[in-house]
């Protein structure tokens, strides 16, 4: 009697010990986050059925994808995050190796080689990197002091760097910086210290003439020569552009109305249901439809941001922040692309651009992120 009464008096545990786990806890499901992401999801199928010029073909298609992604996301949700922990080496070297293979026997498509082909089903090794980074950075970390030191910060740098050159070989310079992003996260949220940030971005500032000059490929440089003037090849390089420009701000406030805008439907925009997708929604839906879809995105990282800061372990908090941010990267690239203030890299925008790998991966993270959410409450409960 007198332990119950002990437990009632802590602030919280004892209505916590006393209440049954809901349903949505017993699944491992963050019900908010889990919301938003329908949400997004169904927001995203009505864009896609108005970009791709009223063909049913596609958003049947992206419709199977987002089931098979919802129900990665549910696996991933009910794995111990300690499961993650330990085959973190196992999933990263897995997914090295592929990488690997890749360059010798990858399948290849428009001058680039991505793809794997086995029994006729092919997929890119590189969409699993953008998870089994981030899990083997935060288990690294997760062993070590921190805030790390030298040599822990080379180490982990070693890491992110390995599968980051081996992308950047196929050639997919977008998908190498995403995933270079996501580990390089999870380090700065292991309490970098502001003088290795500061160094870091002074080795880069120098490093800068040579990547130019011998890392970048032509059609690298043709896009970021296009960035700074896009007028000046309009009917080449700056086409893309120019038209996605045109169709932003022929939106105005309130839009042309759905399914009537003339850049996306006259076929002037080029790849309006992936990379430029947004670029539809502005001259449809207006400014109003693309700070829905704005609003929509930082509930989603503001409820992952959240996960991260109650997550129990430091493992949690490091892979909860990290696919958190790489999200946020997601957005902020392709907008950013599709506006002119950032090269054009080839970054979908994420559960909205048509394509199956992407939005499977994006999903299974936040199956984690889930799960990260659930050993908190597992602690509680």
């Amino acid at each position: 009697m007198a332990k119950r009464d002990f437990m009632r008096r802590l602030p919280g545990m004892g209505s916590e010990l006393r209440r049954p786990a809901s349903v949505w806890r017993r699944l491992h499901i963050d019900l908010p986050l889990l919301l938003l992401l329908m949400a997004l999801a169904a927001f995203g199928l009505t864009i896609l059925y108005s970009a791709a010029g009223d063909e049913l073909h596609y958003v049947k298609r992206q419709s199977v994808f987002m089931v098979l992604a919802f129900v990665t996301f549910f696996v991933a949700a009910q794995v111990p995050l300690d499961i993650y922990r330990r085959w973190s080496p196992w999933f990263y070297l897995l997914g090295t190796a592929m990488l690997v293979a890749v360059l010798f026997v990858g399948v290849g498509a428009k001058g680039a080689q991505r793809w794997l082909e086995v029994g006729g089903f092919r997929f890119q090794p590189s969409e699993a990197l953008k998870l089994a980074v981030p899990i083997a950075v935060a288990a690294f970390l997760h062993k070590r002091s921190l805030p790390p030191g030298f040599l822990t910060v080379f180490t982990t740098l070693l890491i992110i760097a390995v599968p980051a050159a081996l992308i950047v070989r196929q050639p997919d310079l977008g998908t190498s910086i995403l995933i270079a992003a996501s580990g390089i996260f999870a380090l700065y949220l292991s309490g970098l210290s502001w003088k290795m940030i500061g160094s870091a971005v002074g080795m880069l500032l120098l490093a800068a003439w040579p990547i130019w000059q011998w890392g970048l490929r032509d059609y690298q440089k043709q896009r970021i020569m296009t960035l700074f003037d896009p007028d000046a090849d309009r009917l080449g390089a700056g086409w893309n552009i120019f038209q996605s420009k045109a169709a932003i701000g022929s939106g105005g406030l309130t839009g042309k109305g759905y399914m009537a805008g003339t850049q996306s439907q006259l076929d002037f925009l080029p790849e309006s249901h992936t990379d430029f997708i947004i670029a539809v929604l502005a001259e449809e839906w207006g400014l109003r439809g693309v700070l829905l879809l704005l609003l929509l995105y930082v509930l989603i990282v503001a409820r992952g941001i959240y996960i991260s800061f109650v997550a129990q372990t430091v493992f949690g908090r490091l892979l909860a922040g990290s696919i958190t941010l790489t999200f946020f990267v997601y957005i902020f690239v392709n907008i950013g692309m599709v506006t002119g203030l950032l090269p054009v890299v080839g970054v979908p925008l994420p559960l909205v651009s048509h394509g199956g790998t992407s939005v499977i991966t994006l999903m299974a993270g936040f199956g984690i992120l889930m799960a990260v959410a659930t050993e908190q409450r597992r602690l509680t409960i």
